[in-house]
């Protein structure tokens, strides 16, 4: 693989470093010098430039995506189609992917959880209307950036409506554990793959596992043929069934049974926010499913199974007496129990929710001592506190709720804060690389080998460190341990000096003795429960360790006791009538997201802090709309430098055009042509009524959205008609 690092594509594009590596494509961060901006450049490998088939998967990519624009879809820039060489140059997000945040989270809250999958189906939709199938929807092509916005990304194996169907041959394009049946299959593919796609992604993210594990690639298509899911809740109880029975009704096997477009799935999704307790009256056909057998090539080939009857056998008389008597037995008792309930005052099985905040969260102690509630847990760092210690509950303590039907979500305290492991530590030396770790509040233990002749031959300089565990880009808790392995300092031309003790000292006396002894000093400074203000807690090179005369090294200074405050900011919404996600982040952390109307109103938040320099964001639709520094140390807390920023609705994306709502007619009963009219009369879009199967000369037996309630002007409609007088 050819490394374009340092080079300059077509005198403009100068390429920085590798930020990512693909079956087909190296992607690099690079520097656009004529626009002045930072971008992604996606290279095609190549050992494919001479494969046509990779060369037109990567030409269809750049084709999918110039089409596309939209919040939730990372933009293309420019694109070339060399000879020697094809890239696609493309925003350059700060963020790391959804499969990393699953990793990190193991199970992701449900409600944060749905607030990612409506961002991605509001980009699928964007590329469904412009009929474009992405056919690769997995979390790790999904980027989550530290404003909680969500982009889509790697449209390589895309395809427009009306170009190819098959995609499958020999072996599955697109990651097996998330290609849809029909995928698998190597049927004709269209829209509904990609939410099928999406019901895998919800699935991982609120469970923790895949609905369908193997070693064996070809068993894992074989399972999403043949093997229904565990559901959701068997897994993760806490999932509120209205979640769970979105998920399986978008990973139905059969395709017309699912949802019939991403904007269908979004309008339950936002049902459920409006409602978390709710129930969907969803019924799933029970047919015999299609047998597949793997083939020697290791692709799938189906095999369809008939209702026919061999001319050998004989049919079957069913008696349908009994199953009638018993349903209707069956109905008599559950109206009899019911009416019994009634009586005896058993209907009502509403109680108050306790006041959970302030206790220390134990799963045992909960399960034992609250095991008529359900309870879903979500971490907070909070120093301030003991860890486990409950903050915030929803719902609130007093509320009556039907503890069957009601999940309590606990937010509970966390000490522990992460830190990723810098990258080119590697190589650099020993000191510098103590002093950063140390910087990271990370503690190192020293693994010294020998300075041979074979380093020296090799040019490596002594004290350069040749291996650190975690390893670069890893991400530890603070306060854990690091091992770095160096070469001994021990040469003929370096003078080394034992590092002293400063433990115990001042500030001023550590700096005097390390300054007389040889060293460069750089101060930086914690908070510590145990070390006096201004007294040193440590220094990055350990006691007696012999380092280089003059090398730099970091004291980390005591500020005394941590005081974590609370501070209320306010802030004046933008009046523009529609829906907004509102997020804030504290420090590049998130710490709230929401759907709000943008009604000019007043939208507070409370944070918490300790810094004196900590840095506020808020941003309306994934735009910044108010920035802000906070100054914790201060009593009461100061907020300074306020920046309010101009917000304007993007026209390009969805998030400005779903909030018009018009009342869905009755068209139940109507021709496709009247019906046609009576919705764009409505006010609907016309580009997005879908009539199945698009014939004329029938009525109209079935709609979604049903009659009579409000919905998106820009929702997808779906006509099922009678085909009884065409047969």
């Amino acid at each position: 693989m050819q490394n374009y690092v340092g080079k300059r594509l077509d005198g403009r594009y100068e390429i920085r470093e590798i930020i990512g590596v693909g079956g087909m494509a190296v992607v690099y961060k690079a520097y656009d010098n004529i626009d002045d901006r930072i971008v992604a450049v996606k290279i095609l490998k190549e050992e494919f430039l001479a494969n046509e088939e990779f060369r037109r998967r990567f030409k269809n990519e750049s084709k999918a995506i110039a089409v596309l624009s939209h919040m939730n879809i990372v933009k293309v820039f420019d694109v070339s189609y060399g000879d020697r060489l094809q890239y696609i140059v493309m925003e350059y997000v700060e963020g790391i992917t959804l499969k990393e945040y699953i990793q990190q989270q193991g199970v992701v809250n449900h409600r944060e959880a749905v607030f990612f999958i409506m961002q991605v189906l509001r980009a699928l939709q964007h590329a469904h209307d412009k009929g474009i199938v992405h056919r690769d929807i997995k979390p790790q092509n999904i980027l989550l950036l530290e404003n909680g916005v969500i982009k889509v990304t790697d449209f390589g194996i895309a395809r427009f409506f009306a170009s190819e169907t098959r995609t499958m041959t020999d072996s599955a394009i697109g990651s097996v554990h998330y290609i849809s049946p029909e995928q698998a299959r190597g049927d004709v593919t269209n829209d509904k793959a990609d939410i099928y796609s999406v019901g895998v992604m919800l699935y991982e993210m609120l469970t923790g596992k895949l609905p369908f594990e193997s070693d064996n690639t070809v068993s894992v298509a074989i399972m999403q043929l043949q093997k229904d899911p565990v559901m959701p809740r068997e897994i993760n109880p806490q999932i509120p069934i209205g979640v769970e029975q979105i998920i399986i009704k978008a990973m139905q096997k059969n395709p017309y049974d699912r949802y019939q477009s991403a904007a269908e799935m979004l309008l339950d999704l936002e049902e459920f926010r409006r409602n978390p307790s709710i129930k969907f009256d969803y019924s799933y056909a029970n047919n015999e499913p299609t047998k597949y057998i793997p083939n020697v090539t290791g692709s799938v080939t189906a095999y369809e199974v008939n209702d026919t009857v061999d001319e050998d056998d004989e049919p079957e008389t069913k008696n349908r007496t009994i199953p009638i008597l018993i349903g209707v037995i069956a109905a008599l008792v559950i109206l009899l129990v019911a009416g019994i309930s009634l009586v005896l005052g058993l209907g009502d099985k509403t109680v108050k929710v306790p006041d959970f905040i302030g206790k220390e969260y134990s799963e045992e102690l909960f399960e034992k001592e609250y095991s008529d509630f359900v309870f879903t847990v979500t971490e907070k760092l909070d120093t301030a506190v003991t860890p486990n210690t409950i903050l915030e509950q929803t719902p609130a303590k007093g509320e009556k709720i039907n503890p069957e039907k009601t999940v309590i979500e606990l937010v509970i305290a966390t000490g522990k804060e992460m830190v990723t492991i810098p990258s080119e530590l590697k190589g650099k030396d020993y000191v510098t690389v103590r002093n950063t770790l140390s910087d990271l509040k990370l503690n190192v233990i020293d693994k010294e080998l020998p300075y041979t002749s074979e380093y020296e031959s090799s040019g490596v300089e002594p004290g350069t460190v040749i291996d650190i565990t975690p390893g670069s880009g890893e991400k530890v808790y603070i306060n854990s341990t690091v091992t770095v392995t160096y070469l001994s300092y021990n040469s003929n031309n370096v003078e080394l000096v034992p590092m002293p003790d400063v433990t115990g000292l001042t500030n001023d006396g550590a700096t005097q003795l390390l300054r007389s002894s040889g060293f460069v000093v750089s101060i930086q400074y914690d908070y510590d429960d145990t070390i006096k203000k201004d007294y040193v807690i440590k220094g990055s090179v350990p006691k007696d360790t012999k380092i280089p005369k003059g090398s730099e090294v970091t004291l980390t200074v005591s500020l005394g006791v941590k005081v974590v405050q609370n501070v209320s900011i306010n802030v004046s919404l933008p009046n523009t009538g529609s829906l907004g996600s509102v997020t804030v982040s504290l420090d590049s952390i998130m710490v709230s997201s929401e759907t709000v109307t943008l009604d000019g109103s007043s939208y507070s938040v409370e944070v918490d802090g300790y810094k004196s320099d900590s840095n506020l964001k808020l941003f309306i639709n994934g735009k910044v709309y108010y920035t802000c520094d906070i100054d914790f140390v201060s009593v009461p807390g100061e907020i300074k430098n306020i920046s309010l920023y101009t917000y304007e609705e993007d026209t390009t994306t969805e998030t400005t055009t779903v909030e018009t709502l018009v009342v869905m007619p009755d068209v139940l009963g109507d021709t496709p042509e009247d019906a046609r009219q009576k919705i764009v009369a409505a006010g609907f879009n016309e580009d997005l009524i879908y009539i199945n199967p698009s014939t004329t000369g029938s009525v109209v037996v079935k709609q979604y959205p049903p009659a009579g309630l409000q919905y998106s002007s820009n929702a997808r409609i779906n006509i099922s008609l009678d085909l009884g007088e065409l047969n």
